[in-house]
């Protein structure tokens, strides 16, 4: 009766160790609007990895969860397009960081809004939809601060027939290697 004893409070001890482990690290996130369309869509559900951020910094193109300062008890998934320090200008359908345009594949339709020039403040992040003329993001007039990022959105789970990645893609690569593509002015 001890050994049984023993081995059931062993068990329920990892158990406890394990479930303590996967809540503080990964949770699931339903999409719940259009703005990242074409790619995540309305009913999609992420795996998204949460402590991410505290052995690596966010990069331009991550599909990140985010809780927005407009509204600070909901979940929205963004991309994040500008970091701290960065002059974002949103113009003829291009986005633009420090004047250079980006390459958006994933992009639903491109903007039809001007926007910018804006610098991005200190410990703050601008995040863009990839549906970018229906989606309440930075071009609305308002950044998010690094406490506030949730995590990064990871793999798609559901629906089954959609399973892989949450669509992440790498814009730093382009500002590395391209040359700005023009000066950029009001």
């Amino acid at each position: 009766m001890k050994s049984f004893l023993r081995e059931l409070l062993i068990t329920f001890g990892l158990a406890l160790a394990i479930y303590l482990v996967l809540q503080t690290s990964i949770q699931s996130s339903i999409v719940s609007n259009i703005s990242m369309e074409p790619g995540l869509i309305a009913g999609d559900r992420l795996i998204v990895i949460k402590p991410i951020y505290s052995f690596a910094s966010p990069e331009r193109g991550d599909v990140i969860i985010i809780h927005p300062p407009i509204e600070p008890q909901k979940e929205y998934v963004k991309r994040l397009i500008g970091l701290p320090g960065d002059t974002v200008q949103i113009s003829g359908g291009r986005v633009f960081i420090n004047a250079t345009a980006l390459e958006e594949p994933y992009l639903k339709e491109t903007p039809d809004y001007q926007y910018g020039p804006f610098t991005v403040p200190q410990n703050n992040y601008f995040v863009l939809g990839d549906n970018r003329n229906y989606s309440y993001d930075s071009h609305t007039g308002w950044t998010v601060t690094g406490d506030k990022i949730i995590g990064k959105a990871w793999v798609r789970i559901w629906p089954a027939s959609k399973f892989g990645s949450a669509g992440s893609y790498p814009l730093n690569e382009q500002l590395e290697v391209k040359t700005p593509a023009r000066a950029l002015s009001n």
